[in-house]
C-alpha cells in the first residue's frame, strides 16, 4: 500500500509541474504579447526593486540599536505634537 501511496503523490506532483516544452511555450506567447524590450525593462526595474529593499534590511540590521530607539522617540515625540496642535485647533474652533 505504502509503495502505491508514494508512487500516486509522484504522479500527481508530474502532472502539477509544467515541463520545459510548456514553459518555452508560455515564454514566447509572453514575449510576443508584451515584446523583449518592455520585459527587459521589466526585468531591470524588479531587479533593481529587489536590490533596494536588500540594501534596506542590510541598513537596518547594521544601524546600532540606541539609533533605532532614538528615531523611535523622536517620532513618537513629533506625532505627540501633532496631536497638541490639533487639539489647540480643535478648542480655538469651538
Amino acid at each position: 500500500f505504502k509503495e502505491h501511496y508514494n508512487r500516486k503523490i509522484e504522479i500527481e506532483a508530474n502532472v502539477m509541474m509544467p515541463s520545459i516544452p510548456q514553459l518555452l511555450i508560455v515564454l514566447v506567447i509572453v514575449v510576443l504579447i508584451f515584446g523583449a524590450k518592455r520585459l527587459r525593462n521589466l526585468g531591470g526595474d524588479l531587479g533593481g526593486a529587489v536590490k533596494g529593499f536588500k540594501n534596506a534590511v542590510k541598513e537596518d540590521e547594521d544601524a546600532p540599536e540606541a539609533d533605532k530607539l532614538e528615531n523611535t522617540a523622536e517620532r513618537v515625540a513629533d506625532a505627540e505634537h501633532v496631536a497638541d496642535e490639533v487639539k489647540e485647533k480643535e478648542k480655538k474652533e469651538v
